[in-house]
């Protein structure tokens, strides 16, 4: 246990749970889909979708995707600023129990119309876990600088993205390879105990089958 477990986050209220850990889910969501979506469709499960009005959780998440932080006192006013800003946006409810209680789905497109998809719960505390992306399922955090690596399931990928880091000095606190099926589409999930540079992120987007690496920095 440590000071962030008993004292909680640096946040807005009413909750953590509902607004602090919804806020990082949505900013997340912004560096996977590649920056502010042009529209955004959120699924809401459980209490979030029970509560989310009452406990801010639409504002928070609106917010995040417009990347603020759990502590941005323009929290309240987020739904106006994403209204202005030219984001359009949609709450859905769900009433699929499979999932943590606390969870939202968030499907964003971006000016050019791709789709990016990720799936996130908050799980006490301000505390996150991100189990999805696209079609993938996944499980990290956000409190490392992690890279998302999609890739075709080949032979070698391992090892090339893994020797690029080590030439950088990148000590690898977690990865987990997540993929569809053997030989399909894959991802690496790697979580580094130093910061990443975009030039090492270049380097890795051009390893063969790799088809983009995506950074996401510490979300505080």
């Amino acid at each position: 246990m440590n000071v962030f477990d008993i004292i909680g986050p640096i946040m807005v209220g009413p909750s953590s749970s509902h607004t602090a850990g919804a806020v990082r889910i949505g900013k997340i969501a912004r560096a996977v889909s590649g920056g502010q979506p042009a529209m955004v469709t959120i699924e809401l499960y459980g209490s979030f979708a029970q509560t989310y009005k009452g406990h801010g959780t639409d504002k928070a998440i609106i917010a995040g995707l417009l990347g603020m932080a759990p502590d941005d006192e323009r929290i309240k006013d987020s739904l106006e600023l994403a209204r202005d800003l030219g984001m359009a946006f949609k709450f859905k409810k769900s009433g699929n129990k499979a999932v943590h209680p606390n969870t939202a789905l968030i499907a964003a497109v971006d000016s050019q119309g791709k789709k990016t998809i990720v799936q996130g719960s908050s799980v006490g505390g301000g505390r996150i876990v991100v189990n999805r992306i696209n079609e993938i399922n996944v499980k990290f955090n956000g409190e490392y600088y992690t890279l998302l690596v999609p890739h075709h399931d080949t032979p070698g990928m391992i090892a090339a993205v893994t020797n690029l880091l080590a030439d950088q000095g990148i000590n690898i606190a977690e990865m987990n390879m997540y993929r569809s099926q053997r030989g399909g589409e894959a991802m690496m999930v790697i979580e580094t105990d130093q910061a990443i540079n975009e030039e090492l992120v270049s380097l890795i987007e051009a390893v063969n089958s790799v088809k983009k690496a995506v950074l996401i920095k510490p979300i505080y």
